[in-house]
């Protein structure tokens, strides 16, 4: 029992209610039993072998071109990874993109933490942040001095979703956390000159590692910025992932694993389908939800707005007379994982990761499960 966690009293939710797979993670998320397979599979030939040798690079080079094909990159893009996750490559573009200003639109949790690192770095202005309330959508705006713009996509703290279109003009990098969204929510790359993310979530791998899809005029702008006499270590330069990534490989040792994980999930994406098919996946079971919380006296989706909710990561606020916890811990206790709302966020809440890889009839199951759970703690 974890400390301050409210009993369940040990109810049991019927077997015939429950999903086929209960785990509902916005991240990690989900991974899927053929990516297991296919990692054990892999495992004496790929694990515990160094990255520079040509069995780990194949897996690199597989990653990139299923990436780029996966989100339709346009014509002279190309992929770059490095080591760690987002939070890493914020400060890689702290240090390596921005030039001298940056705008952030800031929504919810992670689009704040962007924003926190470059008004910290010493050797930039004052970034001009749009803020609002979470649950709300904040946009950027052509600002004169800025260079660099910068948003999620989709915001995994709220499940706020985001449009992704150019703003500022030629001479300003798009730079957009696709973390939740990339493989599972429509977009335009062409609107973009770095679209980032960590592979745990629609990916369905572990972390360790950042991607990015990136136009030539950000490949410009590292090179540049890299030429200035800005400091830049090493493990932050992009122009160093860069040089590495057409290498197929990465600075330091990857996370291996990860990248069996990734590519057995990119492989399974687009021959489902591809984009079209995974945004329409998450999207119906993103429908389910949202239609059984409206539905019910005691839930209410937490994106006011229609249109900004989440087709990945979805968050239903329960009323006050029906304790989020001890409903979290009852379906814990029947298998049913990680629907907790986002810890800082501080409400009586669940959120629910709809990727690709979970099922649209387990989303309608869980509904279930949630009902039959609340009728008893009442």
């Amino acid at each position: 029992m974890i400390p301050g966690m409210p009993t369940s009293d040990a109810i049991t939710i019927p077997p015939h209610l429950l999903p086929a797979d209960g785990r509902f993670g916005s991240g990690p998320s989900k991974v899927r039993p053929a990516q297991v397979d296919m990692l054990a599979a892999l495992g004496r030939t790929v694990l515990g072998t160094s990255h520079r040798q040509a069995p780990v690079r194949r897996l690199v080079a597989r990653a990139k071109e299923g990436l780029l094909d996966l989100l339709g990159a346009p014509a002279g893009y190309e992929v770059v990874l490095g080591n760690g996750g987002s939070t890493t490559f914020w400060d890689v573009a702290t240090c390596s993109l921005v030039a001298r200003r940056a705008q952030h639109a800031t929504f919810g949790e992670f689009g704040a933490k962007f924003a926190a690192a470059t008004r910290a770095a010493p050797f930039l202005d004052e970034p001009d942040v749009r803020e609002v309330p979470p649950g709300r959508l904040a946009l950027p705006e052509a600002t004169d001095g800025v260079d660099t713009y910068a948003w999620p996509q989709n915001e995994t703290s709220t499940g706020v979703v985001a449009p992704v279109r150019r703003v500022g003009g030629d001479a300003a990098l798009v730079v957009v956390d696709a973390t939740s969204a990339a493989g599972a929510v429509p977009v335009d790359l062409a609107e973009t000159d770095v679209y980032y993310l960590a592979p745990q979530k629609v990916l369905a791998s572990d972390g360790g590692l950042w991607f990015a899809v990136v136009s030539p005029s950000a490949v410009e702008r590292a090179a540049t910025v890299a030429a200035s006499d800005r400091w830049i270590p090493e493990s932050l330069s992009f122009t160093t992932a860069l040089a590495n990534s057409r290498l197929d490989q990465t600075l330091n040792t990857p996370a291996i694993a990860t990248l069996v994980l990734l590519v057995e999930q990119l492989d399974w994406l687009r021959e489902a389908g591809g984009l079209e098919w995974a945004a329409a996946r998450s999207a119906a079971s993103a429908r389910v939800l949202y239609s059984w919380a409206q539905s019910r006296e005691w839930a209410t989706p937490f994106v006011a707005e229609e249109a900004l909710r989440s087709p990945v990561v979805g968050t239903i606020d329960l009323d006050d007379a029906v304790d989020a916890r001890a409903v979290i811990a009852a379906l814990r206790d029947n298998g049913i994982v990680d629907v907790d709302p986002y810890r800082k966020l501080g409400r009586n809440q669940l959120r629910v990761g709809m990727y690709p890889a979970v099922d649209p009839a387990d989303v309608e199951a869980l509904t279930a499960c949630v009902d039959h759970v609340v009728e008893r703690l009442a």
